[in-house]
């Protein structure tokens, strides 16, 4: 199986020329496994004794305490041990631990993860605020809500409180209540397309990415409402597609561009590219240049970030 056609066209079109048929290649083959250690119930040396207990090879990741990596084969072996059913440790992609690490919420903060299951970005913004302040966790969707909450439980996570809510009505309900927020939206998952398993692209269309990006627009509007004076906002999406990128961000700063700065992002690895200046008749705000896109590789999938901070 391979890419669908017109995805792989728009790829061309997004990802520099240069670094575009190594990206093409990380869809085909299984990634790299990583995971890291559930700071509310354990320790980096704890887990890595567990780890060298289970004789399961692991490598650390140089940027991230307590991050680990280990082949796709050792998988099954990790899901087996006492570790990972009793949550002192979380599988997840590393794009995804570096959304909280941008995020980078305080102890005592009032934090919203406003779409927030399966909760792994939850878990770690609760190990960061050490769990206390207080975190609001909102889920629309009930079978998924669910799942997040036994995540949550599972990992120990005591400052969490849940919603099965449609974020898009959140703004309205808390005005100007939270420090920090954390919108990994919705989006047509394209970072995880795997040309193994035909089922991860099958729903794939143009037309979806675009309609996905109205939900992306409210949603955004909706963090902005929710976000206090001198608040920071993340938004990220696991898509390549600028109409879910870069485009729900303009949106936002054509509406309160006066009370907002995007702040730049500096990540600890080198395979990333600036947001595009503009993408068919659409030219993006400048300061959207702030903003990051980080390049797929055999370890870390794609995956875009933004920072923003209400004046």
């Amino acid at each position: 199986m391979s890419l669908p056609e017109a995805f792989s066209e728009r790829l061309r079109q997004i990802v520099p020329l240069s670094q575009i048929e190594a990206v093409l290649k990380t869809f085909d083959a299984p990634k790299q496994v990583t995971f890291r250690v559930n700071t509310l119930k354990s320790s980096p040396a704890e887990l890595e004794g567990e780890l060298e207990a289970a004789n399961i090879p692991y490598e650390r990741i140089g940027w991230l305490e307590g991050a680990y990596r280990i082949s796709p084969t050792d998988k099954l072996r990790l899901t087996q041990i006492d570790a990972f059913y009793q949550g002192r440790l979380y599988i997840q992609n590393l794009a995804s631990m570096v959304a909280p690490m941008m995020l980078a919420p305080l102890p005592e903060e009032t934090v919203l993860d406003l779409a927030a299951a399966p909760g792994g970005k939850t878990l770690m913004l609760a190990g960061m605020m050490k769990n206390t302040g207080w975190l609001s966790a909102v889920e629309p969707s009930r079978e998924r809500f669910f799942r997040l909450r036994a995540n949550l439980e599972t990992q120990g996570v005591t400052n969490a409180h849940t919603y099965m809510t449609d974020g898009r009505s959140v703004g309205k309900k808390c005005p100007e209540m939270f420090d920090r927020i954390m919108l990994d939206a919705p989006c047509s998952s394209e970072a995880r397309f795997k040309t193994h398993e035909p089922k991860s692209m099958s729903f794939w269309s143009i037309h979806k990415a675009k309609e996905t990006s109205k939900l992306q627009r409210r949603l955004l509007l909706s963090a902005y409402d929710a976000l206090k004076p001198g608040g920071k906002l993340l938004y990220c999406t696991c898509s390549f597609s600028p109409e879910e990128n870069e485009s729900p961000l303009q949106h936002l700063l054509e509406r309160h561009g006066e009370h907002l700065n995007t702040l730049p992002l500096i990540l600890p690895f080198d395979n990333i590219q600036k947001p595009l200046e503009r993408w068919g008749k659409e030219i993006f705000d400048v300061r959207i240049q702030n903003a990051v896109r980080i390049l797929p590789t055999d370890t870390i999938d794609g995956f875009f970030l933004c920072l923003l901070e209400k004046k």
